[in-house]
């Protein structure tokens, strides 16, 4: 009886090393992109006509808050638009939960990934001792 040979370790070895490398650059590019992205749309925002335009909203807001419809409206207390806020005082807390949600994301995936291209073990055969 002739054993067969075992399976190639090759071809998992390789989609695990592809996977592993998309899942840090998933892990890495959008973070960078972001901060890019952050600093052109702070400066939109601190211009002057995106103030006049928020400043235009909470106008609105409070005319619209009196008892005259059928909702009261919030007026924001906010002078700054909230993008703005949140674009100038927490981009480190985006950052981190992109690279701590993704990462762990990756990692479960890469790990079932890594459990279903494990090779069967053979059961061994039991020999009759009789």
């Amino acid at each position: 009886m002739t054993i067969p040979s075992p399976p190639s370790r090759r071809l998992p070895r390789l989609l695990l090393g592809a996977f592993t490398g998309a899942w840090l650059a998933l892990v890495a590019v959008p973070p960078v992109v972001f901060m890019g992205w952050r600093d052109a749309r702070l400066d939109e925002l601190s211009a002057a006509p995106a103030q006049a335009d928020w400043d235009r909203f909470r106008a609105d807001m409070q005319a619209e808050s009196g008892e005259r419809g059928p909702v009261r409206r919030k007026v924001p207390r906010s002078l700054e638009p909230p993008e703005r806020i949140w674009l100038r005082d927490y981009p480190l807390v985006v950052v981190a939960a992109w690279v701590i949600f993704v990462g762990l994301l990756g990692a479960v995936i890469g790990l079932m990934l890594r459990g279903a291209m494990r090779p069967r073990p053979r059961p061994e055969r039991i020999s009759d001792p009789g």
